[in-house]
């Protein structure tokens, strides 16, 4: 029975902690995306291509 318990609160946890993830991840997407386009920008002005 305890140990019962014990897997269910661990699932608990397991559950919020990754809704909390993606959340964050959610809420932080348009800044990332932001920075990807900059990140594109600065590089194709640079001249310098990477192979591969």
């Amino acid at each position: 029975m305890v140990q019962m318990t014990a897997r269910r609160v661990l699932t608990a946890e397991a559950v919020l902690v990754g809704g909390m993830m993606l959340a964050l991840l959610v809420r932080e997407l348009p800044g990332l995306v932001r920075e990807v386009r900059i990140w594109r920008m600065a590089g194709s002005h640079s001249g310098a291509r990477r192979v591969g």
